[in-house]
């Protein structure tokens, strides 16, 4: 029986401590998994994240984990106002609204990803806590295990007592009658002496070995009590262990939960905010396309005006040019007169001072009617094409 219950004994240790790797290699599991979560915050993240005040030591945590919680959050206000100041010095740099609703709503697409990120990872520590529940009932259940293989032993020691009690009655129940025999065989057997001296001492060997059985019984009951309070110990450690793990996954979750509603508000303002910001910049959009509308307008009819100034210009240089080309042989008439009368002059031999009065008048004559047919014109068109500059310089193309 002794022999069955520890072999049945020690499978239970192997399974025993194969439990406690698969509890260690699970704990490594999460804690890796934390320290992921962790690092593959982005600053897009950081963003989104409230303001909180890190938990003090009443919620279960450190000290020196309040520090690390408030120096995140430090750094989370600091990356927040960079990136605000990023994202107005983008907007600025851009020209067109278009292009700023355009850089909006991809900002905004970036967002809703991460808020699905976020989603998707609380998703993923429900199912670790489901995990650790799990792992949970399994122990209590190895617990259950163990206090049922604790009986056992309590039940087979308890048979060893009653075993060796009825060994020793038996014994005491043997020497009587050995006592017995011996005495009523001392007067007629006396040739069996020897024969029952020698039964005796291998009596007395056999109760011997039967001592040293129950003693070396009884030292390995003591160690296994020893060992079953020991894994015990051990037990209860690793339920504690569990229980804080427990605790610190639940606020985990709570804070990842607020950190979810917190930054759905502030998608929600964030979107308002952008609609109304779409809608002014529509607003300004068509009023903008109506003022060019009217500028194309008034550019057709300064064009024409335009047009026309040239049309005029062109006829002004036409009447310059037939002007002084009239001039020219006007000019060029008097210079021949000039030769004439200074050959008619020299035939008649008329007196010059009589002479050079008329041709001076006469061509006085002749001046005085170029003057009135060209300058006329001119200065009368000069001025329309004058009134017409000044009047196109005053409205802007």
């Amino acid at each position: 029986m002794l022999h069955n219950s520890h072999s049945n004994d020690i499978p239970q240790r192997h399974d025993s401590n194969y439990g406690s790797t698969n509890k260690k290699h699970s704990l490594d599991e999460r804690d890796n998994f934390i320290t992921r979560s962790r690092s593959l915050r982005s600053p897009m993240h950081c963003t989104r994240e409230s303001r909180e005040e890190p938990p003090g030591p009443e919620a279960g945590t450190d000290p020196s984990d309040g520090q690390r919680d408030s120096q995140y959050k430090t750094n989370k206000e600091i990356t927040l106002g960079k990136e605000v100041l990023l994202l107005m010095q983008a907007l600025n740099s851009l020209s067109t609204p278009e292009e700023k609703l355009a850089a909006l709503c991809k900002k905004y697409a970036d967002l809703l990803e991460e808020s699905r990120n976020f989603q998707k990872q609380v998703k993923i520590l429900q199912k670790k806590q489901a995990q650790i529940v799990k792992e949970k009932v399994h122990l209590q259940s190895e617990h259950s295990k163990a206090v049922l293989a604790r009986s056992k032993l309590e039940s087979l020691c308890r048979e060893l007592q009653h075993h060796n009690k009825t060994l020793k009655e038996e014994n005491m129940q043997q020497a009587r009658q050995e006592e017995e025999t011996h005495k009523e065989a001392t007067a007629h057997f006396q040739f069996t002496l020897d024969e029952i001296q020698t039964q005796l001492e291998q009596h007395d060997v056999y109760n011997t070995k039967l001592r040293q059985e129950n003693f070396e019984l009884g030292e390995k009951l003591k160690k296994l009590i020893e060992q079953y309070a020991l894994r015990e110990e051990h037990i209860d450690k690793v339920f504690k262990h569990k229980e804080l793990q427990q605790q610190l996954v639940d606020a985990k979750l709570q804070q990842t939960t607020q950190l979810i509603k917190e930054a759905d508000e502030k998608h929600q303002r964030e979107r308002k905010s952008l609609l109304k910001d779409v809608t002014e910049w529509r607003h300004k959009y068509e009023e903008m396309k109506q003022q060019e509308v009217q500028l194309k307008q008034q550019k057709t009819v300064r064009d024409k005006e335009y047009k026309d100034f040239q049309i005029k210009l062109e006829r002004l240089e036409k009447l310059c040019r037939a002007l002084q080309m009239e001039r020219n042989e006007l000019n060029e008439k008097l210079e021949i007169l000039k030769e004439q009368v200074s050959v008619n002059a020299a035939n008649v031999d008329l007196p010059t001072p009589v002479i050079q009065p008329c041709v001076a008048f006469d061509s006085q004559k002749e001046l005085n009617t170029s003057s009135k047919r060209a300058p006329g014109g001119c200065w009368e068109a000069e001025p329309k094409g004058l009134s017409e500059t000044k009047h196109s310089s005053k409205d802007p193309l």
